[in-house]
């Protein structure tokens, strides 16, 4: 934790990750209004809460704003796109719309890695945190993948697309299977949560929706799992390009 507004304050100016700042209710000044500014550029999340639960996380003088640090440095999808253009990298992302699980999460981040997806993109909100917990579950995959944050979706999605990126949602109800992807083209795969599936936005804003061939009568597969099947017919076809 980060405790007190001076020391959020630099630790945000000098870019450090931050997984999320808690500021309390009704605190106002400068130093204040320079926290949400400085968070909201780096799409870090802010909450206003009651004193009583800054109480609870600092006996300390906290001056009403603490901030809890991340394990990895959130990095920019825009910074990461041309780089992996200019590589010669043919761009796989996995988006996660919604997923709350630490350990679907780092379930997720483990076979993201493995399969080699390029990176991880999470929204600032509905999302689990990139926390030691995350980190632990994913076998260490979260210290090795790209973790991207962004705070607009709908922008996210325009982004991948104006960069010749197709984005593919992942909805069982969907009429075309994964296995009939061109995956060796740039592409983008967003997970939904197991009892909400796709946003609106994802839903509207996706190329296509695809699912995963099933033989059995189990109403849906784990997240998780899903991602390393969809992941793996991905990767089988750039292996067989290559």
């Amino acid at each position: 934790m980060l405790i007190g507004r001076n020391v959020v304050i630099e630790a945000l100016r000098e870019g450090r990750p931050i997984d999320k700042v808690f500021i309390q209710q009704n605190l106002g000044g400068e130093a204040t209004q320079e926290i949400r500014q400085l968070a909201s550029t780096q799409a870090i999340p802010v909450s206003k809460v009651p004193v009583q639960k800054l109480d609870r996380l600092s006996r300390g003088n906290h001056q009403g704003v603490i901030a809890m640090t991340a394990p990895v440095a959130y990095q920019k999808l825009e910074d990461l796109i041309p780089f992996l253009y200019e590589k010669g990298t043919t761009p796989l992302f996995l988006l996660l719309d919604g997923i709350t699980d630490v350990r679907n999460f780092g379930g997720i981040a483990r076979s993201a890695e493995v399969l080699g997806a390029h990176a991880i993109v999470i929204p600032t909100k509905q999302s689990a945190p990139v926390s030691s917990d995350a980190v632990k579950t994913s076998a260490g995959a979260l210290l090795r993948i790209p973790v991207c944050r962004t705070n607009n979706w709908k922008a996210t999605l325009e982004t991948l697309r104006m960069n010749g990126i197709r984005i593919y949602g992942a909805e069982g109800k969907a009429q075309k299977q994964i296995r009939d992807v061109d995956w060796t083209q740039p592409a983008a795969l967003i997970l939904g949560a197991e009892d909400k599936g796709l946003s609106g936005d994802s839903l509207r804003h996706a190329d296509e929706l695809v699912k995963i061939p099933q033989t059995g009568d189990t109403e849906s597969l784990n997240v998780s799992v899903a991602c390393g099947i969809i992941l793996y017919e991905a990767t089988r076809q750039r292996g067989e390009k290559t």
